[in-house]
């Protein structure tokens, strides 16, 4: 019998006013993509952080409507530096063309894994920033400073933007408000996200900002209600495994009785990277499942 999964209280809210900018904490703003969907709550939130000379975080999707958006947003300003959290789509294409607005360097991991499917969907090109970051490096600006945590898990380049002296963590897709985020192998390595989750619970901002969705006010007990989330989840699938269930597939369905068609292969991609990190672990009583 499966047990019950502890609900997480997730944040919201209404869907922002495209194109325009909003000042979220007093030395941050944003603006929203146009790219809502079911993996990106309302779309993709582009950071910009500081005065007169700004970092801009997550240009977003090659978009030249966001692109417009931003660059009125900032018209007075300048741009020194343009960071990516993770090459996913809906994060870094409108790097390279809102650097060639600008002028300003693209930074981020790029470590390209030319074996692995990087993004959410295929097809698009590598991300290949003009400045490659690696843990513990630091990113400075005019009243700025930013310390570079490598945070791989939903992506294998993921990194999150810690402001010192601000209480702010930029963090990208790694903790979100409104969602639980997407592992998908080959990629996206569960050990590592939730390794990296444990490790949120030992920083000391008192605010993070996401790449999608309303600030997290209090992130402590929201990465811990998100950790104990993925334990539970994978909890239910020793469960089902342990009930008959041999398939991916029949994991999903006796996890998810109600989950929509479309959402059937996400949640798949999920259940196959914890039997993956179960595998690993010698935690599955039959390892020969199809993964």
């Amino acid at each position: 019998m499966l047990r019950a999964m502890e609900t997480i209280a997730f944040l919201t809210e209404p869907a922002p006013p495209y194109g325009e900018v909003q000042t979220l904490h007093p030395r941050v703003r944003r603006v929203v993509a146009r790219n809502p969907g079911p993996f990106t709550y309302h779309g993709t939130n582009t950071w910009i952080l500081g005065a007169g000379r700004v970092a801009v975080i997550d240009p977003g999707p090659d978009d030249p409507a966001h692109r417009r958006a931003l660059l009125d947003a900032l018209r007075g300003e300048t741009v020194t530096h343009i960071l990516v959290t993770h090459s996913h789509q809906d994060h870094a294409p409108g790097a390279a063309p809102f650097a060639a607005a600008t002028g300003a360097p693209v930074l981020g991991w790029g470590h390209p894994q030319t074996e692995r499917t990087v993004g959410i969907a295929t097809g698009h090109p590598p991300f290949l920033p003009d400045e490659i970051l690696a843990e513990g490096d630091t990113v400075a600006g005019e009243g700025w400073r930013l310390r570079v945590l490598h945070t791989p898990g939903h992506a294998s380049d993921h990194l999150c933007y810690a402001v010192e002296d601000e209480g702010v963590l930029f963090s990208g897709d790694h903790v979100m408000p409104w969602s639980t985020s997407m592992v998908a192998p080959p990629d996206g390595d569960m050990a590592a996200y939730m390794a990296h989750l444990r490790r949120m619970l030992d920083r000391p901002e008192g605010t993070f900002l996401s790449g999608h969705g309303p600030p997290i006010p209090e992130p402590r007990p929201h990465v811990a209600a998100l950790l104990r989330h993925r334990e539970e989840r994978e909890a239910g699938i020793l469960d089902a495994l342990a009930g008959g269930a041999a398939t991916v597939e029949a994991i999903v369905t006796a996890l998810y009785p109600a989950l929509a068609e479309a959402l059937r292969p996400a949640a798949a991609k999920t259940v196959r990277a914890h039997l993956l990190k179960l595998r690993a672990e010698n935690r599955l009583a039959d390892p020969a499942i199809a993964l």
